[in-house]
């Protein structure tokens, strides 16, 4: 991230930097350090997911840094916030965390959250983008159509691979079934592969580690009607180490 974003803020000026952070420390979730240093590379906001509690140390910060969201359909009580309000360059940007149900812990309903959600500040606030993190792409696809007109941006995350059907629905909400990862490429999800086909192959327990080798970086960019918020475009970006392929 570090030798990409600087490369990428110059060349599209973006209003808003949203980052998923809950695998960022190491591959396990989310530390004060490496919080402070994506805020520091100019991230305006951090989502999470599923991880956010695999390091303690978040129980120490979450409740202290309003530019975190954890799901919003956690249960009530939970530290942290689901939703929040981020600005940069003179914009204003709310900030929503879901988490899907399906392969998944049991968990509030995302569907009615985001209703409520809405309720509460969609009038409020023209930029509204929201981070689905779930397993199956069913669910992702139906959280876009639920919320397409409603919000400016849907976009997936959890399976860590980019997927190819970035579209502006027909009322102009930009969504991607999954914006894909930062990390290595040349292991399993960002795990050392090896470990991974020792667990598939034997189904004894296993350590997981960090893989080694190229890294890929993945995102996507939109672009919002300065006046409604709407989606005007939404592209996808994705550059491997040395190879420099961007598209």
């Amino acid at each position: 991230m570090k030798q990409t974003l600087p490369m990428l803020k110059e060349k599209h000026q973006p209003h808003f930097i949203i980052a998923n952070g809950e695998n960022a420390a190491g591959g396990k979730g989310l530390t004060a350090a490496v919080a402070k240093e994506f805020f520091e590379q100019g991230v305006h906001g951090l989502t999470m997911g599923n991880h956010t509690w695999a390091n303690k140390e978040i129980f120490d910060f979450i409740d202290d840094e309003p530019r975190i969201v954890r799901p919003a359909n956690f249960p009530p009580g939970t530290p942290g916030q689901g939703v929040t309000v981020v600005k940069g360059n003179g914009a204003e940007l709310l900030l929503v965390n879901l988490q899907g149900r399906t392969f998944m812990s049991s968990i509030d309903c995302p569907f009615r959250k985001a209703d409520d959600i809405l309720n509460q500040y969609g009038k409020k606030h023209k930029f509204i983008f929201v981070d689905f993190h779930a397993e199956a792409t069913s669910e992702k696809i139906a959280m876009g159509w639920h919320l397409d007109g409603r919000v400016s941006v849907v976009v997936g995350t959890h399976t860590h691979v980019q997927t190819n059907d970035e579209t502006i629905l027909p009322e102009q909400t930009a969504y991607i079934t999954d914006v894909g990862m930062v990390g290595p490429k040349e292991g399993v999800l960002g795990t050392d592969r090896e470990a991974v086909l020792r667990k598939f192959k034997t189904q004894l327990p296993v350590r997981f580690s960090v893989a080694e080798g190229k890294w890929h970086f993945h995102a996507v960019i939109v672009e919002l009607d300065d006046h409604t918020g709407k989606a005007k475009r939404i592209d996808k970006i994705r550059i491997v180490e040395d190879e420099w392929i961007m598209s």
